[in-house]
C-alpha cells in the first residue's frame, strides 16, 4: 500500500477536524497527528531507500487524466525534513498559544500549510506544484495575519501581493509551455526538451515561459533584491509561525526552481544564467547580513539572516551547471545539506527567540542584558543555531559550505569562496552580538517570564538536529541522490 497519498490527505483531514473540534482539544490532537505524519514520513523515506523512487495515481487514474504523485530521494528527504520541523513548532504552538485567541486560527492554516508541502515534495507535474503553491501563501499570509495588529496585516497584506504576483507570472509560464509541448509532466517535458534539442528547445515561447515561472519563484523564495516582503512577515508573526516561514515555506519554490533547471537541462540553463543567479545569490549572503547585524529588534535580526543564508542555496546554479561532473556531484550533496541546515537551524533560532523575548517581555536585543542567567537553555538553542549559521564544525552548515567550497574549488569558480567566508564572518557578527548583550549583567530585575519548559526543549531539539545532521551528513546525502540525474551519472 503506498504512502504516498496518506502524506497530503491526513493534513488535509488534521485540518478539517481542528475547525470541527473544541478548542481544547486543537493543540493536543495537533501535536498527536504530527508525530503519527512523523512517522508516515520516515516510513516513506525507508521505502525509497530500500526499493527506489515510488509513484502512485491518486484514484487509479494515470497522466495526463489523472493526478500523480512521485517521490525520488529529494522529495521523501523533504517530506522528512518538513515532519523534523513542524513537530517541535507544533509542540511549541500547542503549549505557548494555548489560551490564546490566535489558537483557533492556528491550527486550520498550520494543517494546511503541511498538506501544501507535501503535494508540493511529491507533485510530478507543474499544474499541480502551483495548487500546492497557492495553498501554501493562502496558508502562509493566514499565520502571518495571526496576531492582527495593525503591523502583522500590513505584512501579510505585502506578503499575499509578492505570493499573488509571483503565482501569476508562474502560471502564465506553465500555461505557455503547455502551448509549446502538450504537456505539464515534468518527466514528459524533459524527455521533449532534451529529444528536441537546442534548437526548438530554445524556443521564444519556451524561454519566455521559463523566465515567467523562474522570475516568479524568485519572488516567492525572496532572493535579493526582491526580498522586501519577507522581514516583516517573518519578524512580526507568532515564534513557531515564524520557524515555519523561514525553513520550509520559503523553501518550496526554490525546490521548484531546482527542478525546473534540472528539467529543462543544459539547452536551456547556460552557464551564464547560473551566474545570474549566483550573484544574486552572493548579494543576498552581504546585504541580509549586514542588515541583520543593523537591526535592534532580536526577530528582525532572525528574519534579515533568513535573507542572508537563502543566498548560500543560489549558488547551486553556476556550480551545478558545469560540465565537471565532480563539481556537479558537490554543489547538489552541498546545497541539500544547507537546505537542511539552514530549515532546522533558522527554525530552532526563531523558537529561541521567541522564547527570549518572552523571558524578557521586550523585542529588542539591548533588553536581553543579563538573560543568560535566567534563561540558559534558550540562549544555548540559539547558540547552537548560530553555530550552523555561521558554518562552524561539526555543524551541517560547516559540512555544507565545505563541500559547496569544494565544488567551487573543481570547477575553477574561486570567487564563490569569498561568499562562503565573507558570509560566515557576518553571521558570526551577528550572533555574537546577541551574546554579548545576554551576558553582560546589567540592573537587577524583578519580575522575569518563564516559559514552559517543553518551549524551550522545542527549539533546543531543532537546534541540536542541526549539528548532529553534520556528524551523520553522508547517508542522507546518499539518499538525496536516489532517482536524481547525479544518479545516472549525468549533470
Amino acid at each position: 500500500m503506498s504512502l504516498l497519498p496518506a502524506l497530503v490527505m491526513l493534513p488535509l483531514s488534521a485540518a478539517l477536524a481542528s475547525t470541527l473540534l473544541p478548542l481544547r482539544w486543537r493543540g493536543p490532537l495537533g501535536v498527536a497527528l504530527a508525530v503519527l505524519l512523523a512517522g508516515v514520513a520516515c516510513g516513506l523515506l525507508r521505502t525509497v531507500v530500500g526499493d527506489g523512487p515510488q509513484a502512485h495515481a491518486l484514484g487509479g487514474w494515470a497522466p495526463p487524466l489523472g493526478i500523480a504523485l512521485v517521490a525520488d530521494g529529494l522529495a521523501a528527504g523533504m517530506v522528512v525534513l518538513t515532519a523534523t520541523v513542524a513537530l517541535p513548532c507544533a509542540l511549541h504552538a500547542a503549549l505557548g498559544l494555548r489560551g490564546e485567541a490566535v489558537e483557533d486560527g492556528f491550527w486550520p492554516l498550520f494543517w494546511f500549510m503541511w498538506a501544501a508541502l507535501n503535494g508540493i515534495w511529491l507533485s510530478a507535474d507543474l499544474f499541480n506544484l502551483y495548487v500546492g503553491l497557492e495553498l501554501l501563501g493562502l496558508a502562509a499570509v493566514g499565520l502571518v495575519a495571526l496576531k492582527g495588529s495593525a503591523g502583522a496585516l500590513a505584512a501579510a497584506m505585502r506578503y499575499l501581493l509578492a505570493a499573488l504576483l509571483g503565482s501569476l507570472a508562474y502560471l502564465i509560464g506553465v500555461a505557455l509551455l503547455y502551448a509549446a509541448w502538450g504537456s505539464l509532466a515534468l518527466a514528459d517535458l524533459a524527455g521533449f526538451m532534451a529529444e528536441a534539442g537546442v534548437a526548438q528547445s530554445g524556443s521564444l515561447t519556451t524561454l519566455v515561459a521559463l523566465g515567467l515561472m523562474s522570475a516568479g519563484l524568485l519572488l516567492k523564495t525572496a532572493l535579493f533584491p526582491l526580498h522586501g516582503w519577507l522581514p516583516p512577515a517573518h519578524g512580526g508573526a507568532l515564534p513557531p509561525v515564524s520557524a515555519l516561514l523561514s525553513a520550509l515555506v520559503i523553501k518550496a519554490s526554490l525546490y521548484i526552481l531546482m527542478r525546473l533547471w534540472i528539467m529543462a537541462g543544459p539547452a536551456l540553463t547556460p552557464l551564464a544564467l547560473g551566474w545570474l543567479l549566483g550573484a544574486l545569490g552572493a548579494a543576498a549572503v552581504f546585504w541580509g547580513g549586514w542588515m541583520a547585524l543593523r537591526q535592534a529588534r532580536l526577530k528582525h535580526l532572525v528574519a534579515y539572516s533568513t535573507v542572508a543564508q537563502i543566498g548560500y542555496l543560489f549558488l547551486f546554479f553556476p556550480l551545478f551547471g558545469v560540465a565537471n561532473m565532480d563539481a556537479a556531484r558537490l554543489a547538489w550533496d552541498g546545497t541539500l545539506l544547507m537546505l537542511a541546515a539552514h530549515a532546522l537551524a533558522k527554525a530552532g533560532m526563531f523558537l529561541a527567540a521567541g522564547n527570549l523575548v518572552l523571558a524578557v517581555g521586550s523585542p529588542h536585543i539591548a533588553d536581553l542584558t543579563g538573560i543568560s542567567r535566567f534563561r540558559p537553555l534558550s540562549l544555548m538553542s540559539f547558540g547552537l543555531a548560530g553555530v550552523s549559521l555561521m558554518g562552524l564544525p561539526p555543524s551541517a552548515g560547516f559540512t555544507a559550505k565545505w563541500l559547496l567550497l569544494q565544488s567551487a574549488l573543481a570547477s575553477g569558480q574561486w570567487v564563490w569562496i569569498m561568499v562562503l567566508v565573507g558570509g560566515g564572518l557576518l553571521s558570526a557578527a551577528y550572533v555574537f552580538r546577541v551574546f554579548r548583550h545576554a551576558f553582560v549583567e546589567g540592573p537587577a530585575r524583578d519580575r522575569f517570564a518563564s516559559p514552559p519548559l517543553a518551549l524551550e526543549l522545542s527549539a533546543l531539539a531543532l537546534g541540536s538536529a542541526s549539528i548532529a545532521l553534520g556528524l551523520v551528513a553522508q547517508a542522507p546525502l546518499e539518499w538525496l541522490r536516489i532517482g536524481s540525474p547525479l544518479a545516472t551519472g549525468v549533470p
